[in-house]
């Protein structure tokens, strides 16, 4: 297998597609904008010894701390609450407003899990890296990647089930984020996952960003229904009742950004095609065929 075929996304930054992205996912600007703040530490490494000596006149003790610091960010939260979207979006936004011509997105297939051979799975981690490596150059060139469902490469090796070639693959990962530090923060990581505790202690260790990712509120899933339904002319009681169906009940858990948007949208337009107008009621009769996706055990 080459070390290309484990990419599942390989693409230049920054992209219109990622701009319109962003705009569809509520609250993007306030968690961009949090998590650019904490990034800056990283991705500008350079800049924080000219920045103490302008403030402090000298090179404060804590900047030499800070070279410490993983390029990792951990994204987790339930399933469909949008952290891998996030992380799109995110990494876009920062390569266009430092004004990157050269960013690269990559996005790792779970075919870097390989196909069981011994030693195959560390092999791809390592090769995977090294591409990423190369792709940024000696330049100033940038890259981000973000890690889909990360705890099926860096779940814990303390697991009694835990098999000798996912420790390994652990190993390899945490060698290799390990080994990010020496570009000063010209490739950062973001794993995402539905489950943090599966993670091993010493990938969290590591994460100098740890973003949680919750079902959307009443009032945020009032937002998106407006957002996305507005030009339907429903009123806003059909909103409210519609916001009160997807929340949480004593036996379900409230409905997630995915639930909404890739099946209650449209299991109630199919009700409606092709024979009638898209009503509240087709919407009201989803709701009640559907139901949210379970929780992800953590």
């Amino acid at each position: 297998m080459s070390n290309s075929s484990v990419f599942e996304v390989k693409t230049n930054l920054p992209t219109a597609q990622l701009d319109v992205q962003a705009q569809k996912l509520l609250g993007f600007e306030g968690r961009y904008t949090r998590v650019k703040k904490r990034l800056q530490l990283i991705l500008q490494a350079n800049e924080l010894d000219r920045w103490s000596q302008t403030y402090h006149k000298r090179k404060l003790a804590v900047i030499g701390l800070l070279d410490d610091q993983y390029p990792l960010a951990i994204f987790h939260g339930d399933v469909g609450t949008g952290k891998t979207a996030n992380a799109e979006a995110i990494a876009n936004r920062l390569a266009r407003d430092a004004n990157l011509e050269d960013a690269i997105l990559f996005k790792l297939s779970n075919k870097v899990r390989g196909t069981g051979k011994v030693g195959e799975m560390g092999t791809l981690i390592t090769q995977a890296f090294e591409d990423i490596s190369r792709s940024i150059g000696p330049g100033k060139g940038r890259a981000f990647l973000i890690i889909d469902e990360g705890d099926s490469l860096g779940a814990s090796r303390s697991q009694d089930h835990s098999h000798h070639e996912d420790k390994v693959g652990v190993n390899t990962l945490i060698q290799s984020i390990d080994g990010m530090r020496k570009h000063s923060g010209r490739i950062f990581v973001i794993l995402c996952t539905n489950r943090l505790r599966a993670l091993d202690a010493a990938v969290i260790r590591r994460a100098s960003i740890v973003e949680e990712f919750t079902r959307p509120s009443d009032t945020e899933r009032h937002e998106l229904f407006t957002k996305d339904l507005g030009d339907i002319g429903f009123s806003p009681v059909d909103v409210l009742k519609l916001v009160k169906a997807t929340a949480a009940t004593d036996t379900k858990p409230a409905w997630t950004y995915s639930d909404i948007r890739t099946r209650l949208y449209p299991a109630a337009v199919s009700l409606a095609f092709p024979n009638s107008p898209l009503t509240i009621e087709h919407f009201y009769q989803a709701v009640a065929e559907l139901g949210p996706s379970p929780v992800m055990a953590g």
